[in-house]
Formats: structure tokens, sequence, C-alpha cells
């Protein structure tokens, strides 16, 4: 209420000096008393000092209350550094006891510990990788094994192959008996080697021979059609009728094909006019 009353007051004075400023000098002149008495004056002085004190009181209860936080604030900071000081030596403490109760009582013991599972793993690695490496070794040595056993094979295939073109361009039955010879070397059970040498070793007029021949391809393939037709033309060379029309009949039942040549073939001339011949002939030919 003080500080209104003197602002009212100032106020109240300027506006008279901004209303009649040309006259202000001449009515100073004619007042005889001052515009304001003392007592006006200390009460203005009064509240100035009043708003000081007052001004004074606001700036230290101000710098109080800064203070106190700034103490709150260093009070909580030191708390919670103590605190976690204190947390971490309470798990300190916990992984100790832990570490105590497990065993491991020192650094030097969880060093070793780990050297051992370490060396532990390795071991297990170590074997696990042996054991695949003997596998994979076992596995390329037999398939180096197949691949040998394959070039033997296919190096016999190709010598066996030049032979069978030696045998059919030569027109010697000596010479092909010779070439069948190294073929039965070659490969011993080869059931047509053996009843080709037959057909050559009747070419030279050797039944009885060829008898055998025909006898040891049927041991090895006893259905070998080829064989008894040689056997038939053998037999039929030896004037051995029944027997030579018997195994005709055998290799007509595995294979009717020889239908179309044994009226034509020079071995079998013997037969073509005989019943038990013809008779054969008719029955396969209604059969097909």
């Amino acid at each position: 209420m003080p500080s209104l009353f003197i602002l009212m007051t100032l106020s109240l004075f300027s506006a008279f000096l901004a209303a009649e400023p040309s006259n202000t000098a001449a009515e100073l002149d004619k007042l005889e008393a001052p515009l304001y008495t003392p007592f006006i004056e200390r009460y203005m002085l009064d509240e100035l000092k009043q708003l000081r004190i007052d001004q004074a009181a606001t700036k230290n209860e101000l710098m109080q209350q800064i203070v106190d936080r700034e103490h709150n604030s260093v009070d909580r900071g030191v708390e919670y550094a103590t605190s976690t000081v204190t947390y971490f030596f309470y798990i300190i403490a916990a992984a100790s006891s832990l570490l105590v109760l497990v065993g491991w009582t020192s650094i030097r013991d969880i060093k070793e510990r780990v050297h051992s599972l370490a060396d532990e793993e390795i071991s297990r690695l170590i074997t696990e990788y042996e054991a695949r490496l003997e596998t994979m070794e076992s596995m390329m040595r037999q398939k180096t094994r197949h691949i040998e056993e394959n070039r033997e094979e296919i190096e016999l295939t190709q010598e066996l192959q030049s032979h069978w073109l030696r045998a059919q361009q030569e027109p010697s039955p000596a010479n092909k008996i010779s070439i069948y010879d190294d073929i039965l070397k070659l490969k011993p059970t080869d059931c047509e080697a053996l009843t080709y040498k037959a057909d050559a070793v009747l070419e030279l007029n050797e039944p009885q021979w060829a008898v055998n021949l025909c006898h040891q391809a049927l041991k090895i393939d006893k259905d070998n059609s080829h064989a008894f037709y040689q056997l038939a033309c053998a037999y039929t060379a030896m004037n051995q009728i029944e027997d030579a029309i018997r195994y005709l009949k055998e290799a007509l039942n595995r294979r009717d094909s020889y239908l179309i040549d044994i009226k034509d073939d020079a071995a079998l001339q013997p037969l073509v006019e005989h019943e038990l011949f013809k008779e054969l002939v008719a029955t396969f030919e209604i059969q097909s």
C-alpha cells in the first residue's frame, strides 16, 4: 500500500507538470511554501528502506533455497555412489561364495578348469574329425579300387573286342580257333567264345571236339541256345540223327528264330528230309 501511495503521488505531480508547461516557472515563483512537508519525505524514505529490506530478505531466502537444493543433490549423489559400491561388493562376495561352493577357490583354479575343459573339447573334436577322415579315406580307397577294377574291365573289354573283330575278319577256321583261344585265356567263362570255337571246329570236321566245347558252354550257361544248336550240328555230322534233332528241339525251345535258318544251314542238310525233322519244324511253325 505505501508503494501504491508513492506511485499515485508521483503520477499526479507528473500530470500537473505536463498540464501547463509554459506557466510552471511562474507558478513556482508564486508558491510561498514547499510542495511536500518533511513528514511526507520521511514517509517516502521509510518506504524505500522497507523495499530494500524486503528485497534483501527475498534474495537471502532464494539463496538459501538454492543452497538447500544443491545440498540435497550432493546427498543423493553420495547415497547413490555408496549404494552402488555396496551392491558391487555384495556381488563380488556372492560370486566368491559361489566359486567356493563349486570348488573354484582361486583364479588359478578357474584358469586350470577352463584349460581342462578346452583340452577335453579339443580332444573330442580331434577324435571326431579323425573318425570322419578315416571314413573318408576308406570311401576313397573303395572308390579308387572300383575305378581300378573298372579300368581293368574296360581294358579287358577293349582287348576282347579287338579279338572278336579279328575273328570276324579271319577266313581260316584254324586261325579263328587260335583267336577264340586267346579270348578264352582272357575270359575262361565266355560261352559265346566256346560256341563259336565249336562252329570253327566243325568246319575242320572235328564234331566230337565241337561236342566237348558245347558241353563246356552248357556247364557255364545251361540255357545257352547257341550251344544246343552247335550240338545239333555236331551230332548231325556224326550221323546221330535222333540226338541231333533232340538238341535242335532244345535250341528252338529257347530261340524260335532258328526256324529261319535251319533249312538252309549246310551243317543240318542231312536232317532236312528226315521225318522227325519235318515234324519238329511243323510243330514250331504252328506254334509261331
